[in-house]
């Protein structure tokens, strides 16, 4: 297993990341230990949780992950770099969730006590909190960096401009800045290419993508014609319809199709190809996988050593460049369509369907259908 730096900073981290958010609920601990000894045997040493694991949960299973990786950690604790994450409702009251200084303080000590451990890799945001000023936020992880409690920051589900801003002020009140990013990446959702991966480049934050395999829609497994499997991600207690509105749609499993007969023409399952296009955007540190049965993890450990020529990379980027596009650029072409312009609507769309827009006709029958083509459900 290769290693590479996170970001700007000197920590070394294997290029793939083992999440652990199935852990608790959609597998016992048995089966979670099974899983994490088969992805150190392949050469994984960055783990990846959260006190709001394991997914799908509530209240009353909120850390129960942390307490199971805590577990197995016992006596190789150095050999990891272990990253949790703060943000979610961890009991019943208000402060019980959020990024207010209460809030990261008082569950920096609880992952700390769960996890057996005396200090916490990469300690990160799991969402943002519009209700606490970021001064104050970004004040109490440095805390925590100074306390030896924390190595490094990061965030998860920031928006670009979100992340820009933090890094922002804590150069401005020279406090420890975000270190690491943790968006949602794959084939099927490809809209962090256009802002955050740049910045983050730029930058030197590194990126640890998770769902690179859209919640194993990516696998091709699963049918559009038949309901989600009970006890799978798109059926998981109260995370199953959230999963289900991002991936399980016509367009996606159109596209999965697509995918499915590129990977069989390279000779490598879906997943391996899914997660290896993830590794060859320069801009991704560590995709996370993860799994529910340890033999799942098989392919996903293979994309850490196939080549990914840039013939089938581009393939693979013509076949989902509907995924780059945003609000904002479907705000855009329906302007353009209200404003009856179609010299631009033409071009937008049909690049956004892979087309060359002077091998298509500029009438407003034909984009008006191409346009329906390429919009979002």
């Amino acid at each position: 297993m290769e290693h590479t730096r996170l970001g700007r900073t000197g920590l070394q981290v294997s290029r793939l990341c083992l999440g652990t958010m199935t852990f608790g609920l959609q597998c016992d601990e048995p089966t979670s230990v099974t899983i994490l000894n088969r992805a150190a045997e392949g050469g994984i040493d960055f783990l990846d949780t959260s006190d709001a694991y394991p997914l799908g949960g509530d209240l009353s299973t909120r850390g129960v992950t942390e307490e199971i990786l805590g577990r197995w950690l016992v006596g190789r604790r150095d050999r990891f770099i272990v990253a949790t994450k703060c943000f979610a409702p961890t009991g019943p009251a208000p402060f019980d969730g959020g990024n207010s200084r209460k809030h990261i303080l008082a569950a920096v000590d609880a992952s700390l006590r769960r996890l057996k451990t005396d200090y916490i890799d990469v300690y990160q945001l799991h969402g943002y909190d519009s209700e606490t000023p970021i001064d104050e936020t970004l004040g109490a992880l440095d805390d925590l960096v100074r306390a030896g409690k924390v190595r490094y920051t990061g965030c998860s589900n920031f928006l670009t401009y979100q992340l820009v801003r933090a890094i922002g002020r804590s150069e401005t009140l020279r406090l420890a800045r975000f270190d690491s990013v943790q968006p949602r990446y794959n084939l099927l959702f490809r809209q962090i290419e256009r802002e955050m991966l740049p910045f983050c480049a730029e930058e030197g934050v590194g990126v640890i993508p998770y769902n690179p395999i859209a919640g194993g829609l990516l696998s091709g497994k699963h049918s559009r014609t038949a309901p989600p499997p009970e006890g799978g991600r798109f059926t998981l207690g109260s995370a199953g319809g959230a999963y289900q509105d991002r991936y399980w749609h016509d367009r996606e499993f159109d596209t999965v199709d697509v995918l499915r007969q590129l990977a069989e023409n390279a000779g490598v399952s879906l997943v391996t190809l899914a997660v290896a296009w993830v590794l060859a955007n320069k801009a991704i540190t560590a995709p996370i996988i993860g799994a529910s049965r340890p033999e799942q993890l098989d392919d996903s450990l293979a994309a850490a050593e196939f080549h990914l020529d840039d013939e089938l990379k581009r393939q693979l980027d013509e076949t989902t460049r509907e995924y780059r596009l945003g609000d904002a650029d479907m705000c855009r072409i329906a302007d353009c369509q209200t404003r009856q312009n179609w010299s631009w609507a033409l071009r937008a769309v049909a690049r956004a369907a892979g087309k060359d827009p002077a091998a298509v006709p500029a009438h407003p029958e034909f984009l008006r259908a191409l346009f329906k083509h390429v919009m979002l459900p």
